[in-house]
């Protein structure tokens, strides 16, 4: 599937700040399941810094604006080829040892309620089945519904709600696979359309499990699938914040507000647009 990508991060300040530093998890990552056609990235009056990719594969750049600045737009714009690869990433290169996604963060800590959910993968036949019902659990235990809960949220304070967004989601299995000895991680991307090709939030989140043999397998529970050729992965981490597409700092006393619009679409559909 050929999808196109234009995503706008905009922070105002409530004052002019003295600058701003980003650093930037925008470029999607490189394996057998995606091919980037074109990407670029823009800041506004923005200077480019260093750019690497880390021990977990994920290409990373640093941003830096001059202030006096009181809005700046971060824009991403791009076209990638993606595959169903069943949620396995086959082709990515790291060299972070999986053992390292066993520790736990505060978003991910487990409650007595998680460590009750995570008993679903009792009796599983091997670590796959375990992994599929660990999030078929979650997906049960958490309905989806944007606006109940926030970036802070716990995956405790989620399950406890019993509804939840993307991140909840990701949050809870993470917790409750680290607890059942499964390395798992958080990841960022985007997201075309929901299983039955409805509109979905297009900025987007879901779990990567450890699995003997297969390696990172994604699992998406406010999906109820494995990532497929309707997602664009972008970057990993212990949990939503690690993960983070855009982190920064801002030199100022200017409270700060942000605005995120993103577009995901074939291009048959961008090219209708047009």
């Amino acid at each position: 599937m050929r999808l196109t990508v234009d995503h706008v991060t905009c922070y105002r300040y409530a004052a002019p700040v003295r600058g701003v530093v980003q650093s930037h998890r925008l470029t999607p990552s490189v394996f057998e399941g995606q091919t980037v056609l074109d990407w670029k990235v823009t800041v506004t009056d923005g200077l480019q810094g260093g750019s690497f990719r880390d021990g977990a594969g994920d290409r990373i750049s640093a941003w830096s604006v001059i202030g006096p600045v009181s809005e700046i737009l971060v824009q991403v714009t791009g076209t990638v080829d993606t595959r169903d690869l069943a949620g396995v990433l086959r082709g990515h290169r790291e060299t972070v040892r999986p053992e390292v996604y066993l520790r736990d963060t505060l978003p991910t800590r487990v409650d007595t309620a998680l460590i009750d959910l995570s008993e679903a993968a009792e009796g599983a036949d091997g670590p796959l089945e375990a992994a599929h019902r660990l999030s078929a659990a979650v997906a049960e235990a958490i309905a989806y519904r944007p606006g109940v809960t926030e970036a802070h949220t716990t995956a405790a304070e989620a399950l406890g709600l019993g509804e939840g967004v993307c991140q909840d989601h990701a949050h809870a299995l993470i917790a409750i696979a680290r607890h059942r000895g499964m390395p798992a991680r958080y990841v960022s991307g985007y997201l075309f359309a929901d299983a039955e090709g409805k509109a979905h939030e297009a900025a987007h989140a879901w779990a990567e499990i450890w699995l003997p043999g297969l390696g990172w397998v994604g699992f998406d529970p406010a999906n109820a699938c494995c990532p497929d050729e309707r997602y664009i992965r972008l970057s990993s981490g212990f949990d939503a914040q690690d993960a983070a597409p855009i982190r920064g700092i801002a030199r100022g006393p200017g409270a700060e507000t942000m605005a995120v619009r993103v577009a995901v679409c074939t291009q048959g559909q961008q090219q209708e647009q047009q």
